[in-house]
């Protein structure tokens, strides 16, 4: 299986990538604003293909990305979970669970840290949201998230079929709390008890600030609770919110704005 593993992630990311975009045609939660929409979907496409250029190219320097330091950290048994002798099942929950806590953590301080919020608006400027806004991250941010979850993996020890799963959960989530996907009110409200929805992460993208700084999570919503990061609802319907950044700009769904956007004058 480990061999295999890119082949698993990539049929497992292109088929939800797919069945979303669809679902999206068939329900979706907001009408498509604006004339540029097909624009801003090619320029997610792109940045995508930058972003695994660049981890690429970290990959040349630092050969062993997150599930290849789960195997060496297995190899030479280094990290806490290497050092314990707990069932196999209760390390691999918690170490999905302390990653994605890691993850919710690292969103938040993008958010905080004036120099990561350079490179995180990128994410944040699209003008509307859905399956494509998952993948929209400068390719610097992805280099710096990537090289974040290395360490916590060698000081974790996890096993590596749980970064396998979770590397899987990571983007796979990324894609279905971005779609544009209307979801019964019934099950929504359910399921955001445990996982991050839709309805749930499209306030994070809202143009107000107290809206945009809060539910930072990918997949369990519990950090957001635990933390009072958390925001029901927003001031205005899900129809009518404005998302993106609160100034507007003739750009955001331009390739190489988006890549020079970090290094403009705030």
């Amino acid at each position: 299986m480990f061999e295999n593993h890119s082949l698993i992630r990539l049929g497992v990311f292109f088929g939800l990538f797919v069945l979303l975009s669809l679902l999206e045609l068939w329900l979706p939660k907001r009408a498509t604003r604006g004339t540029k929409a097909s624009n801003r979907k090619i320029t997610n496409l792109l940045i995508l293909a930058l972003d695994v250029i660049s981890l690429r190219l970290l990959a040349i320097v630092l050969p062993l990305l997150a599930i290849g330091a789960a195997v060496d950290a297995a190899d030479k048994s280094w990290g806490l979970f290497n050092w314990l002798d707990w069932p196999w099942w209760l390390e691999a929950l918690l170490a999905v669970a302390i990653l994605d806590f890691i993850i919710w953590a690292q969103h938040l301080i993008s958010h905080k840290i004036p120099i990561l919020w350079r490179l995180h608006q990128v994410h944040h400027a699209d003008q509307e949201m859905d399956v494509t806004t998952g993948i929209r991250f400068h390719p610097i941010e992805i280099a710096l998230s990537m090289l974040l979850k290395i360490g916590m993996i060698y000081l974790l020890g996890p096993l590596v079929i749980a970064v396998v799963f979770y590397e899987i959960l990571l983007n796979g989530m990324a894609l279905f709390n971005h779609a544009n996907l209307r979801i019964p009110k019934a099950i929504e409200s359910w399921l955001r008890w445990i996982i991050v929805t839709p309805d749930m992460h499209r306030i994070h993208h809202s143009v107000h600030r107290r809206e945009h700084d809060s539910n930072y999570g990918n997949t369990l919503s519990i950090w957001d609770r635990l933390f009072k990061t958390y925001i029901a609802k927003a001031n205005v319907s899900d129809e009518k919110m404005e998302l993106g950044l609160w100034w507007r700009e003739e750009g955001p769904e331009k390739l190489g704005w988006n890549l020079l956007l970090p290094f403009k004058k705030p």
